[in-house]
């Protein structure tokens, strides 16, 4: 019974050292399978894991770009600012040559002096504005400007404000030529600019002899006022 017993013994405790080294061998393996599973593996010089978003390398310049903006219902996006050119509002801007008319009122002598009011009249429908000096010079038949361009005067500039059928006038004055003795010659007409306008008025000059050159020979403006001169 003895012998029996000790024949056995060994066997059994071969049997049982080897189911315990392979359920360590079962272990190992499988927590190097989980672990692989949850931490991929990263080797240098290759991307990592995608997880939705891109981060640009240290340095490099992002390659996203921004998404279009979604404007919630009503909402409106402003506009930029308008650039410097856009069209004014039509009420209380200057008068343009196309909405006035000009005449020359009557002359107003005095102390040698020839005085003449250049008026400007808004023949158009809205009120506009005129300011400063008007731009004048005597012509020929042929359109040939007669002496040289007037001097201004060193009045200070007012802004006239013109309703529909309103004039505003400035004075045209040089010395008598009878006086003076400036050479003279005697113009077709009378050209008249608005303030800051490019295109003139014509109008027929009926007063004689202005001076054109020598002596005393300038004609000179002044500034806008109110009315017509008279």
């Amino acid at each position: 019974m003895a012998n029996t017993y000790r024949s056995v013994r060994p066997a059994t405790l071969l049997v049982s050292a080897v189911a315990v080294l392979g359920l360590l061998t079962g272990c190992g393996n499988g927590s190097d399978s989980s672990n692989t599973a949850s931490t991929p593996q990263t080797l240098p010089g290759t991307a990592g894991p995608a997880t939705g978003t891109s981060t640009p390398a240290s340095g490099a310049p992002s390659t996203t770009r921004p998404s279009a903006t979604t404007e919630a219902p009503g909402s409106t996006t402003p506009s930029s600012s308008p650039t410097k050119g856009t069209e004014e509002p039509a009420t209380g801007t200057r008068c343009h040559t196309s909405e006035l008319s000009a005449s020359v009122g009557r002359n107003n002598p005095g102390a040698g002096q020839e005085n003449y009011p250049i008026v400007l009249t808004n023949t158009s429908s809205r009120t506009c504005t005129v300011r400063g000096y008007p731009g004048a010079a005597f012509i020929d038949a042929s359109g040939k400007q007669l002496g040289p361009d007037p001097v201004r005067s060193s009045d200070s500039p007012t802004t006239v404000t013109l309703k529909p059928g309103s004039s505003a006038w400035a004075g045209l004055t040089y010395s008598n030529p009878e006086i003076s003795g400036a050479r003279t010659a005697t113009p077709a007409d009378l050209l008249v600019t608005p303030p800051d306008e490019r295109d003139s008025l014509k109008v027929a000059w009926t007063s004689g002899e202005v001076p054109v050159g020598g002596n005393a020979s300038s004609v000179r403006l002044t500034v806008f006022s109110p009315g017509t001169g008279d």
